[in-house]
C-alpha cells in the first residue's frame, strides 16, 4: 500500500479552520506557528519616482494588529511581473517602527538573504516585532529602473517560531515616471 503524505492536507485544513475561527491557537502541532490574523501591508512609496535616479529609497510599511497573535520574525519581499530587476545595496537595508514621515526607534535586522533564482529578499529581525506595531522597511536601490511603469512587490510575513507558516500580505506597487517627483 502506498504512503500518503497528510502534512499538506493538514496545513490547508488548519488554514481554512483558522479563517473560519480566527481566534484559535497560534501554535499548531510539532512547533509550527502561524498568525491568528494577517499583518497588513499599508504603504509602498519611493523618495524619488523618476527613472534612472540614484539615491532613492523605497519604503514598505506593515501594520501588525494587536490580534495577529505572534510576533513577526521574518519578512520576504520579491519584485514580480516586471521587465527589469532592480538591484539594491542590501547592506544598507534598514527598518524602524512607524512610517517614513513619523519614524520611531530603529529595528535591527540580523540577516538579509537574497535568493539568486527568484530575486526574493528575506529579512530576519534580531528581535521579533511585537503585535500592535507598525513598522517600515527601507531599501536603497543602486538606481531606479530604466523604464517607466509600475513595479509590484509581493510580501510574505513569517511569525516567530521553529516552523513558521508564511502568510502572503499582498502587493506593494512603486510607480516610476519619465519625470519623477521627490519627497524628503
Amino acid at each position: 500500500m502506498g504512503y500518503i503524505n497528510f502534512k499538506p492536507i493538514l496545513e490547508i485544513a488548519s488554514i481554512l479552520t483558522l479563517s473560519v475561527f480566527p481566534n484559535l491557537a497560534m501554535e499548531l502541532g510539532s512547533g509550527t506557528t502561524m498568525f491568528n490574523k494577517s499583518p497588513r501591508l499599508v504603504n509602498a512609496i519611493t523618495t524619488s519616482s523618476g527613472i534612472r535616479v540614484k539615491g532613492a529609497k523605497y519604503y514598505f510599511t506593515i501594520e501588525l494588529g494587536n490580534d495577529v497573535g505572534e510576533p513577526l520574525e521574518k519578512l520576504t519581499l520579491q519584485q514580480v511581473q516586471t521587465t527589469q530587476v532592480i538591484n539594491y545595496y542590501l547592506d544598507e537595508t534598514f527598518a524602524f517602527e512607524g512610517e517614513p514621515i513619523n519614524r520611531g526607534k530603529s529595528l535591527t535586522i540580523a540577516r538579509i538573504k537574497r535568493n539568486l533564482d527568484n530575486e526574493a529578499i528575506t529579512l530576519i529581525f534580531d528581535n521579533p516585532i511585537d503585535p500592535g506595531t507598525t513598522f517600515t522597511v527601507g531599501l536603497k536601490p543602486q538606481q531606479n529602473p530604466e523604464l517607466a511603469g509600475v513595479y509590484p512587490f509581493s510580501f510574505i510575513a513569517y511569525p516567530k517560531g521553529e516552523k513558521p507558516l508564511g502568510l502572503y500580505l499582498g502587493l506593494g506597487r512603486l510607480r516610476f515616471y519619465q519625470r519623477g517627483n521627490h519627497f524628503p
